[in-house]
């Protein structure tokens, strides 16, 4: 069967916006049939749909049993990342494992700072001017270490906010969220090695 012909300014945009995963994955798994009877936006948008479901659905489902947080707001950005940009110098496992443990030091230190580390979040209680200036010097330190690190990673902009507004304190929890981070990390690698992307193993290489 003869795939629809693409409209002029149809398969552009798609370069765009499609995932090289995706591409890889499918091609890799030839799933000409799909290909053939849909429209490749399609078929890219159900994968990147399964791959986040299976992913992230995992570590959920650890946290259910565990009852620890093995899933936190700052693991979708992640995800984002190493699903639909995975060549990008942010999304290497590097970048992304020191990244996130800069913002989770970052984070409990500026509740050290501060005096909150026993505050409850500021989701219940509200903000007050000791929260706000934790806060602000979470992730003010998180930036700036992370590009002298050379290691940035935005999502860790929202890991250190999560533990410095008091969403997450428990030191055993704080070593939870980097344990999940490594996790999603290696399910990325097996991911991209298995599309054919040339993903890293830690650090992308310098051309």
């Amino acid at each position: 069967m003869n795939r629809r012909p693409a409209k002029p300014n149809d398969r552009k945009p798609l370069h765009v916006l499609e995932p090289n995963v995706s591409r890889g994955i499918v091609e890799r798994f030839q799933v000409v049939t799909l290909l053939s009877r849909f429209h490749d936006r399609h078929v890219w948008a159900a994968f990147m749909f399964i791959n986040g479901f299976i992913t992230i659905g995992s570590l959920a489902l650890l946290a259910m049993v565990t009852h620890t947080p093995f899933v936190f707001p700052s693991l979708g950005p992640t995800a984002f990342l190493f699903f639909f940009s995975p060549t990008l110098p942010t999304a290497s496992p590097r970048h992304t494992v020191y990244g996130h443990a800069i913002g989770i030091l970052c984070g409990y230190g500026a509740l050290v700072a501060t005096g909150l580390t026993s505050a409850p979040p500021a989701i219940l209680v509200g903000v007050d001017p000791m929260r706000v200036l934790a806060a602000a010097l979470s992730l003010a330190l998180t930036g700036a270490l992370m590009i002298l690190f050379k290691a940035a990673h935005p999502p860790a902009g929202a890991t250190t906010l999560i533990i410095s507004l008091g969403i997450v304190t428990k030191p055993a929890y704080l070593l939870i969220i980097e344990v999940a981070v490594v996790l999603l990390t290696v399910q990325a690698i097996l991911i991209n090695r298995l599309a054919g992307i040339e993903y890293p193993i830690w650090s992308k290489r310098k051309q």
